[in-house]
């Protein structure tokens, strides 16, 4: 293999090192980014969701309660 062509071969083997690294740095930043957003929209609907179960939790509790009283307001048959 002539020098020329060695060259050129240990060129393009160096821009294919570079490219990869380029497009992986790329990927992780992308990955970052749409981690960073996901975290952001989740945490809203995770505290909504908390909320809204601590709430359906206590309007059991009172409905179990008023059931309990008609109960035994009704009559026995």
């Amino acid at each position: 293999m002539d020098e020329e062509l060695k060259n050129y071969l240990d060129g393009m083997k160096r821009d294919m090192r570079e490219l990869r690294e380029h497009v992986t740095i790329e990927c992780e930043k992308v990955e970052t980014k749409r981690l960073t957003e996901f975290h952001k929209q989740a945490s809203p609907s995770e505290a909504r969701a908390k909320s809204h179960a601590a709430a359906l939790r206590a309007m059991d509790l009172e409905l179990e309660a008023l059931s309990e009283r008609v109960t035994k307001l009704e009559p026995t048959h």
